[in-house]
């Protein structure tokens, strides 16, 4: 019996020639990665659901690597500081990515594989044909047991571990959706007194992690203050915020200013930033 029985053809391997650069690896093609069974990554350093899933990608690059797979990340920048090579060397080893990356910074690898989504998991067999793909989080087992199905191996699933920013979303609780700042991209801002352009807000939320991605305009650091219902988020402050609600904008990436450690309802989030110059751009949830 094939080994990679049940599991249907959807292409062959699409170029990867528009990469502007690599990490960790000199430039692979799909010729030369022909007998190996190959995961392919999509993601963007900011983006919280490809973070969530980082765990389950350098688990299985790890577990499986001497078994014939290679993961292959293609960093895809969706905001304009994420084109910076340097950031995303530094967002590499932050995340102890140690597979190649391809930088994708004219989007060419993302359209050849027709892609439209952060993150994007592709499955291509030894033959260099794709036969699986998920876009977003979740379905990790069954995204395991084609890897091995695709690699002729049967073992019990990795064990992953994750912490901060990458642990998984209370998704019974997660009530607030990914919210771009700027009219531009408003499509899920709602408020009763509808938009509020060049005037200062809080933020409603519920949620049990607030993130919000940020960049600095200038080359030294902005502190900010978070405020949760008017007050020091305590117990609940995240990652990149101490129990004060002090917080440090140094480079453009996702910081994690709430992290609920009671119960999760809604809350009223207000962060002031010290100097000009911030750039901020998204917030989502978790």
């Amino acid at each position: 019996m094939s080994a990679t029985r049940g599991i249907s053809l959807e292409g062959g391997f699409p170029s990867l020639a528009g990469a502007t650069g690599w990490l960790n690896s000199q430039p692979l093609t799909p010729a030369g990665l022909r007998g190996k069974v190959v995961l392919v990554d999509f993601w963007t350093y900011t983006c919280i659901n490809w973070l969530r899933t980082g765990p389950y990608v350098r688990a299985w690059s790890q577990a499986y690597r001497d078994d014939g797979l290679v993961v292959l990340g293609v960093h895809t920048p969706e905001f304009s500081f994420e084109h910076e090579i340097d950031r995303v060397r530094c967002a590499t080893e932050e995340r102890e990515i140690d597979y190649p990356v391809a930088l994708d910074n004219d989007y060419a690898v993302w359209s050849a594989f027709d892609n439209h989504y952060w993150p994007a998991l592709y499955l291509l067999d030894r033959e260099g044909t794709i036969r699986d793909h998920h876009f977003g989080e979740g379905r990790y087992e069954q995204s395991e047991r084609v890897i091995q199905r695709l690699l002729g191996v049967e073992r019990e699933p990795v064990s992953v571990e994750a912490s901060g920013v990458e642990v998984e979303a209370d998704w019974e609780h997660l009530g607030s959706p990914e919210t771009y700042l700027g009219s531009a991209r408003a499509e899920h801002f709602a408020s009763p007194d509808a938009d509020a352009i060049d005037q200062r807000r809080a933020y409603r939320f519920h949620a049990r992690d607030a993130h919000l991605v940020l960049s600095a305009g200038t080359r030294e650091p902005i502190p900010f203050q978070v405020r949760l219902d008017g007050e020091a988020p305590g117990p609940s402050h995240g990652v990149d915020v101490d129990s004060d609600g002090n917080g440090l904008l140094e480079e453009g990436r996702l910081y994690q200013l709430v992290r609920e450690h009671d119960t999760i309802r809604e809350r009223t989030l207000e962060i002031t930033f010290v100097e000009p110059g911030v750039e901020a751009y998204v917030f989502t949830f978790g």
